[in-house]
């Protein structure tokens, strides 16, 4: 199949956040090659990019990139508030499309983006790689499927950052150009319940959201959390941007998933003061009292969507599941209530 892929040839559009970098390596490392970028202006995202893929040409008009018949897949990483403009353009132009999250911040853009992916049968997929580059969670989700835990009841999931207010660009502390809390982040772990618990949707049970360290950014949120629930299974979501600084990743991210037969955690970026590396899982059974390192554990994505270009299949996650992951952030965020030093 790696032969099949080395026909997809890509492009990047919009540098402007570092998960353009490991969007570019996963579908390199699947055996696609990257036909150019363009971006509108310089970023910390378009230097980590140019140092990593200095081979790759940059383009003055992305026009070059989107009439390129030989180019089948765009990615796109701008600031969020175009992604939704510049998703369409290349879905309009034939092209399939990866998008780093949030992929739209408005339910008006993801219907819009949904009339487009009807009318033009493209692929439209936002990266979660909370989940699509994590291998722990790749591993819980064969132990979940083995039924190693039984039946999952309940989902923890915990997505803190580091704000590293410094290098991020204006528009990413103002609510209606990166989209909110819930939107930006809690996304990944929408994504992961629904995925997890093979859940078609769920209910908003609960949002809320708000600013209790940034009182002089009045459209920033540094928290947020939800509550769901899907038929027998519920999730609790927090996020935020409170991560201190003596820590030596950029969160310390944590999934905790409760099953009737036993449970699963997951450090996924650091096991605090305890092993070293990353992607850490517990698990607690019945039978197994035990710590697995999934630094084997496989990260089948990008090659999936490879496939899923070629074949016009969807095996690397269905259309109808990045539509409900984003739909439920946009309603949470929509309908949130507000907290802290938060101006209304």
């Amino acid at each position: 199949m790696r032969q099949d892929w080395e026909q997809i040839q890509f492009a990047a559009i919009g540098l402007d956040h570092g998960h353009i970098v490991g969007m570019t390596q996963g579908m390199l490392d699947a055996g696609a090659r990257c036909k150019g970028y363009w971006t509108a202006g310089e970023s910390d995202a378009h230097r980590q990019f140019t140092e990593r893929f200095d081979h790759v040409e940059r383009v003055n008009e992305r026009a070059r990139l989107l009439d390129d018949p030989s180019v089948s897949l765009v990615l796109i990483a701008a600031p969020s508030h175009d992604r939704a403009a510049l998703a369409i353009e290349a879905m309009e132009h034939g092209k399939d499309v990866m998008v780093d999250k949030p992929g739209c911040i408005s339910l008006e853009e993801l219907r819009a983006i949904k009339a487009t992916v009807e009318a033009t049968g493209r692929i439209w997929s936002v990266n979660f790689s909370e989940r699509f580059q994590v291998r722990a969670v790749s591993r819980a989700s064969e132990l979940i499927r083995e039924g190693r835990i039984g039946k999952v009841v309940q989902m923890l999931g915990m997505g803190p950052h580091r704000l590293n207010a410094k290098t991020r660009p204006d528009w990413f502390f103002e609510r209606e150009r990166y989209g909110g809390i819930l939107v930006d982040i809690a996304s990944h772990q929408i994504d992961q319940f629904l995925y997890l618990t093979q859940s078609q949707s769920a209910e908003i049970v609960h949002s809320a959201v708000g600013n209790f360290a940034h009182p002089d950014w009045n459209g920033f949120e540094d928290f947020g959390e939800i509550s769901l629930k899907s038929g027998p299974s519920q999730a609790y979501i927090r996020v935020d941007w409170l991560t201190p600084d003596a820590l030596p990743t950029w969160g310390d991210g944590r999934l905790f998933i409760l099953g009737t037969g036993g449970t699963i955690e997951l450090r996924k970026y650091i096991d605090f003061c305890g092993r070293p590396g990353k992607d850490h899982l517990f698990l607690v059974n019945g039978t197994d009292y035990l710590h697995m390192d999934c630094s084997d554990a496989p990260l089948p994505y990008f090659g999936d969507l490879a496939r899923d270009i070629l074949e016009r299949t969807e095996t690397a996650c269905p259309q109808a599941h990045t539509f409900a992951v984003m739909d439920l952030a946009l309603k949470a965020q929509k309908t949130a209530e507000q907290r802290g030093t938060l101006a209304p």
